[in-house]
């Protein structure tokens, strides 16, 4: 066999996007950790069990629907075809169906979003239901427009402003889609029994397990090297200038979260997190610097907004997705026609104009989408669970068991 021949090239392909999907299916283990830390102790297994039900919820949607809709690609033919071996069309050796894995681990990040929004009171099939809605034709939708041109939109965006919206790996396709496709969800769920007194006051809710919270942050960024620098799709677009920038954004958003969060535990974890989310879109273009930059403002913004949408807008956002993920999302988009600039030391291929337009256009999509898709739920099968089964928690209204089951009766 020749070592440098074709198939050698396409195996190492394959492998290649293979272990990103892999690093990025471990991060939905890093969603579910840090749901579970952050959450009452009786809502603990539904949170595991959501994420875990949502992911082959995804699955089947985006396998029978969702990829078709993004890329105008099905599967409805022999193994021989979709492996490669016959020609029509697939790349050999399988590796357009490691590359589905891969985007298919994106998709199934957005219900894993807004599953950390909805903790708590949120019913368990109408949930599955959005999720459903949500990765057959809501995302792909919108992923087809920036990631495939679906529909002439990039065309439009280089005539308009000068060059097509940049979105190297998701800050707004992924993050802002799921931070604000929840914020509808949150807004009708409304806030959990006991949240805010009478006078709107609001009652601290602590986290049920500092340890568990961490262990999720902790895996959602080593998963996030995976996320970013397999972006590139083929070990000869691979760029360490991905990996270094994606380094910095969470360093940035770290120390940032640190300083505006006066030491708490649970901002230092997420802002590791903001920092990542907004480095998405340029972690390909921008300059380490900028990259450093973009995650200390997101990090710090997390912070503000986090406390301002709990207090202010009584958004009880449990895990605050929307500030993480739909708002430093946005930010990232925006960043990216800021640092991705020559002018800022990036690589250059951007406009501000183009991230501004995309990266607002993309929220206000979301946000469309989430009044639209949880308000039907709400008026048909409901979305919120009897204040009896809320008090009572999620893992026994729903699933039976709480997480500690033999300590539980020990208690009786």
């Amino acid at each position: 066999m020749n070592p440098t021949g074709p198939g050698v090239a396409n195996g190492a392909d394959v492998f290649f996007i293979l272990m990103g999907a892999i690093l990025v299916f471990a991060m939905h283990s890093g969603f579910a950790f840090l749901e579970v830390g952050t959450v009452r102790h009786k809502n603990q297994v539904n949170a595991l069990v959501k994420i875990l039900v949502d992911f082959a919820v995804s699955t089947l949607a985006y396998f029978l629907i969702g990829y078709g809709v993004a890329y105008g690609v099905h599967f409805f033919q022999s193994a021989a075809v979709l492996n490669g071996n016959e020609g029509a069309g697939f790349a050999p050796q399988g590796r357009d169906l490691v590359k589905f894995f891969f985007l298919l681990t994106f998709a199934a990040a957005i219900p894993a979003i807004i599953s950390g929004g909805i903790a708590e009171r949120a019913k368990f099939w109408p949930q599955l239901a959005a999720t459903a809605v949500i990765t057959a034709l809501v995302y792909p939708f919108f992923e087809g427009l920036v990631w495939h041109g679906n529909h002439g939109v990039q065309d439009w965006f280089a005539a308009t402003f000068g060059a097509h919206f940049h979105d190297f790996a998701g800050s707004i396709v992924v993050h802002a889609m799921g931070g604000w496709l929840a914020f509808g969800a949150v807004t009708l769920l409304g806030h959990r029994v006991g949240r805010y007194t009478k006078d709107g006051r609001l009652v601290g809710f602590p986290p049920s397990s500092i340890p568990w919270l961490s262990l999720g942050s902790w895996l959602l960024c080593v998963g996030w090297f995976g996320f970013n620098v397999m972006s590139g799709g083929s070990l000869a677009s691979v760029s360490g200038l991905v990996a270094m920038n994606s380094l910095m954004a969470m360093v940035g958003g770290i120390l940032a979260a640190l300083i505006a969060g006066r030491n708490d535990p649970g901002f230092v974890h997420n802002g590791a997190l903001a920092g990542l989310v907004a480095v998405c879109a340029g972690s390909d273009l921008m300059h380490p610097l900028g990259a450093l930059a973009t995650g200390g403002v997101a990090g710090a913004l997390f912070v503000y907004m986090f406390e301002w949408s709990q207090s202010r807008l009584k958004l009880d956002d449990v895990l605050g997705v929307w500030a993480l993920h739909g708002l430093c999302g946005l930010w990232g988009g925006i960043a990216c026609g800021i640092f991705g600039l020559t002018s800022l030391g990036g690589l250059g291929g951007v406009t501000f104009a183009s991230q501004l337009v995309g990266s607002v256009g993309g929220a206000l999509y979301a946000l469309a989408a989430g009044f639209v898709i949880y308000g039907a739920l709400q008026k048909t099968a409901g979305i919120r669970l009897t204040k009896s089964d809320e008090m009572q928690g999620a893992d026994l209204a729903i699933h039976k068991i709480g997480s500690t089951p033999e300590a539980e009766m020990m208690q009786r």
